[in-house]
């Protein structure tokens, strides 16, 4: 009964671990997303003023 109980908590903290992970991944996704946005939006800012600066 000792066993299951531990498989049992080991499984919970894996869970847990998971759920971490995937809400930051999610985070961390949006955070990219809005970053590409900003990259796209200076891109085409810069190419319709015709800046050429590097």
């Amino acid at each position: 009964m000792n066993i299951l109980l531990i498989i049992i908590a080991i499984i919970a903290i894996v869970l847990l671990f998971t759920g971490g992970f995937v809400s930051s991944l999610n985070f961390l996704l949006w955070v990219g997303l809005i970053l590409l946005v900003l990259a796209v939006i200076v891109f085409l800012v810069r190419m319709i003023s015709g800046n050429k600066r590097v």
